[in-house]
């Protein structure tokens, strides 16, 4: 169909060119010759030249040449004239021929013809360039135009560009090859989104594993701290009388045990230090774990607290008010735990839990009897990658408060961090704020 419009395109132009150099053609390039009107012109000349006008005036009035028999140079100048096709009647005087009279139209004709050629070469050529610039119009249009289109469009794909959009035109001879070209480009941008997908989900999924592990790690740390004291204080009880033999295998027995426990202890370490690297690279190019609150019961809160009793001594102050609040579950024991964890590494102390019922929620106070933060910490202890100066030769990656501050926040709460005054020295305060339904 689109080689059939160009050709016909082509042909009414074709046909436009004969028919301007026909047109061109049928123009009277000839002077005709009328007779009648050179013999009344002689007529003229013959009265004038008995009249005794100058030859040279009548010459000029008919244009014409008048040659007398007399000249010297008559019969050059006669032979001139039938060579050129001039017109040529008896001059005479009295019935006495006394010469010629010539007309030179052969030349005027010979003129003419050749001003006519030269204006319909001058036509053609014209005609003929248009037509060409025509044909190359239609060609760059229809085959070099979306070639180009194609090659700018290929550019963009190779650079990952797949948002840009392919001009298509129904009547291009190129239409469905272009169509098919557009086709690729949203597989490949399909393509892509799902591989994006796909890696991210990793991603998420190895972050959130790599964060929950150390869950059981901090648990089997503070475990075997406990087991560690547990053998060290029987070692320390064995009395003075028990017999030699007997408290030589229980001092086997705990040594053993004390090292199996240091031996637990450090594997746990290397595994934290690890799971920390992981976590702390996945993070790297994830900015978003997920959270999904729902609507839970507050007591729930209860069961968490108990599962972070192997830190030590927490301390309950006071019941948990009973209400609907916004919560995912796992995201809040990952933050307490966080929160928890800290204090047991940096303060060593009691953490005393708290609770504040508010209009629009409640509070949690988490609050340890150590030395605290230095003022001009406080602002960026939930920035990532921060640490405090208090941190030194103590593991971590300045992640922990900035997740735990973005979780609460994905749970429609929020966290306060600050120092308190409390009893002899200046306490560490973290304040979770729990949405009511």
């Amino acid at each position: 169909m689109k080689i059939r419009y160009i050709a016909v395109s082509y042909t009414v132009l074709l046909l436009g060119i004969m028919a301007v150099i026909y047109m061109t053609c049928q123009k009277e390039s000839t002077v005709s010759i009328d007779m009648v009107h050179y013999n009344a012109q002689l007529k003229q000349i013959e009265a004038g030249l008995s009249r005794a006008e100058e030859k040279e005036e009548l010459e000029q009035r008919f244009d014409c040449e008048i040659l007398y028999l007399t000249d010297q140079d008559y019969g050059i100048r006669l032979n001139e004239s039938l060579k050129s096709q001039a017109v040529i009647l008896d001059l005479k005087d009295q019935e006495e021929i006394i010469g010629k009279v010539v007309w030179r139209e052969g030349e005027k004709r010979y003129d003419a013809l050749r001003y006519d050629l030269m204006l319909k070469l001058e036509i053609a050529c014209g005609v003929i360039l248009l037509a060409g610039l025509a044909f190359c119009f239609i060609f760059y249009t229809h085959f070099m135009a979306p070639f180009r289109r194609l090659q700018r469009f290929s550019g963009e794909i190779a650079k990952g560009n797949f948002d840009i959009l392919l001009p298509m035109n129904r009547n291009n001879f190129f239409g469905a090859f272009t169509e098919s070209f557009d086709l690729l480009r949203e597989e490949l941008k399909r393509a892509k989104e799902s591989e994006y997908q796909a890696n991210r989900s990793k991603k998420e999924l190895m972050a959130e594993l790599s964060h929950d592990i150390k869950t059981p790690l901090s648990t089997i740390k503070a475990t075997c701290e406990v087991l560690l004291l547990k053998e060290k204080n029987r070692d320390i009880m064995n009395c003075a009388d028990v017999q030699a033999g007997h408290q030589f295998l229980s001092k086997l027995v705990t040594d053993d045990t004390i090292e199996k426990i240091n031996i637990i202890a450090a594997k746990a370490e290397i595994m934290d230090a690890l799971v920390e690297n992981l976590f702390q690279a996945t993070m790297e190019e994830l900015e978003v774990l997920k959270v999904e609150p729902s609507e839970e019961s507050s007591l729930q809160i209860q069961e968490i607290l108990d599962e972070l009793k192997f830190y030590g001594n927490i301390a309950i102050e006071g019941e948990i008010p009973e209400c609907l609040v916004y919560m995912d579950k796992v995201r809040l024991s990952q933050v307490m735990d966080n929160v928890v964890s800290n204090a047991n590494k940096y303060a060593g102390t009691a953490i005393h839990v708290s609770f504040v019922e508010e209009g629009e929620g409640i509070l949690i106070r988490l609050r340890d009897d150590g030395p605290g933060m230095p003022e001009e910490e406080l602002s960026c202890v939930t920035e990532k990658y921060y640490r405090g100066s208090n941190t030194k030769g103590k593991t971590g990656s300045g992640l922990g408060l900035y997740l735990a501050n973005m979780f609460m926040e994905r749970m429609y709460g929020g966290m306060e961090c600050g120092n308190v005054r409390s009893g002899d020295g200046t306490g560490f305060l973290v304040v979770l704020f729990l949405k009511k339904v």
